[in-house]
């Protein structure tokens, strides 16, 4: 009997690793491949950045609370966010579409006027795409293409030890937005005649259905004259990605959980409304789309005032473990409880 092995049981890096595996590189243009937030070519002064990423109906959004136009601005954000994560500028998009006849000409055109605003928004330029039909739902792939020069490049796996983490913005809300649009389904199907409240927690709401990439915080790394040692954006939450950084680079790391950062209303609506630990939202919550990042301790100085970077720990030797110091003052590891994409 041929042998078969679950997609369950491997998980996305797992088959991530078995593709990268199986794959040959033929061209010297190809500088950087599989197992980034995007790839590098070769192509003159500046190289080309490129990433994709798809998003599906009933996997990654959900119809019955998600405005097309958000959702058509959420696909461009989170592949420029993937640029950002390199320390690249986003200069193109292309979109591929898939529809079912469930969707009429201004349902499409919703869904682009989302895109287009993006577009504006991150300076990119739409320039081609594909569209097709769809049996399963409404598909949107987008591969987003940026620039930048060798030397600014930002790796995932080219932290040192003692180098600084940093995180920017705040973690866990998009999670909690998320608890919140499906709290409010559960009580609309339970009772049609009911109203969403979300106005009280719109922030919250927001960062799920239209989450921004951070390219503030690139050009301010531009102006401030400072290359991270290493980066990766925060979608599948802290502790995922943090664990990406230290494997890279073959380290461990130290992180601090009153360092990590949380908005008011984030930890309120986590402790009094869900009754969920803050660590676990903001570990593990996903789709913040916020930076992480690391640098060398002599450019603390450039960034030390920045308003929206904290700095949650450091890089330590590799058999030191990944670990966190609770409030409580207790050292425990940093496991990855986000996303399952099988």
């Amino acid at each position: 009997m041929e042998k078969r092995t679950e997609l369950e049981k491997l998980g996305e890096f797992g088959l991530i690793k078995k593709i990268k595996n199986g794959v040959k590189i033929y061209n010297d243009s190809t500088y950087c491949g599989i197992g980034d937030d995007a790839a590098v070519i070769n192509s003159g002064e500046l190289q080309t950045i490129v990433s994709s990423d798809m998003l599906l109906e009933g996997v990654h959004f959900d119809l019955s609370y998600t405005p097309l136009k958000h959702l058509g601005y959420k696909a461009v954000a989170v592949n420029v966010s993937d640029i950002a994560a390199m320390n690249a500028i986003p200069e193109q998009i292309t979109v591929n579409i898939g529809l079912s006849n469930r969707f009429s000409q201004e349902a499409v055109e919703e869904i682009y006027e989302g895109i287009n605003i993006a577009c504006k928004n991150y300076k990119v330029d739409l320039i081609g795409g594909d569209t097709t039909s769809s049996r399963s739902g409404l598909v949107i792939s987008i591969t987003a293409i940026g620039k930048a020069r060798k030397e600014e490049i930002t790796y995932r796996n080219t932290a040192k030890k003692g180098d600084i983490i940093c995180a920017t913005g705040d973690l866990g809300a998009a999670y909690l937005g998320l608890q919140i649009l499906e709290r409010e389904k559960q009580e609309f199907l339970a009772n049609p005649e009911m109203q969403p409240d979300l106005e009280k927690n719109e922030y919250l709401v927001m960062r799920q259905l239209k989450p921004e990439a951070r390219m503030d915080v690139i050009y301010d790394f531009r102006e401030l004259k400072l290359k991270p040692t290493s980066m990766i954006d925060i979608s599948d939450g802290l502790a995922s990605e943090l664990l990406h950084l230290t494997k890279g680079a073959v380290l461990g790391a130290v992180i601090y959980e009153d360092k990590l950062p949380i908005e008011q209303n984030t930890a309120r609506v986590a402790t009094e409304e869900f009754n969920l630990p803050l660590a676990t939202c903001m570990l593990n919550g996903g789709e913040d789309y916020e930076l992480l990042f690391t640098v060398d301790q002599g450019d603390y100085e450039k960034i030390k005032n920045h308003p929206d970077i904290s700095f949650i720990g450091y890089m330590q030797e590799a058999d030191k473990g990944v670990k966190m110091v609770t409030r409580a003052e207790q050292l425990i590891d940093v496991t990855a409880q986000g996303f399952k994409h099988f």
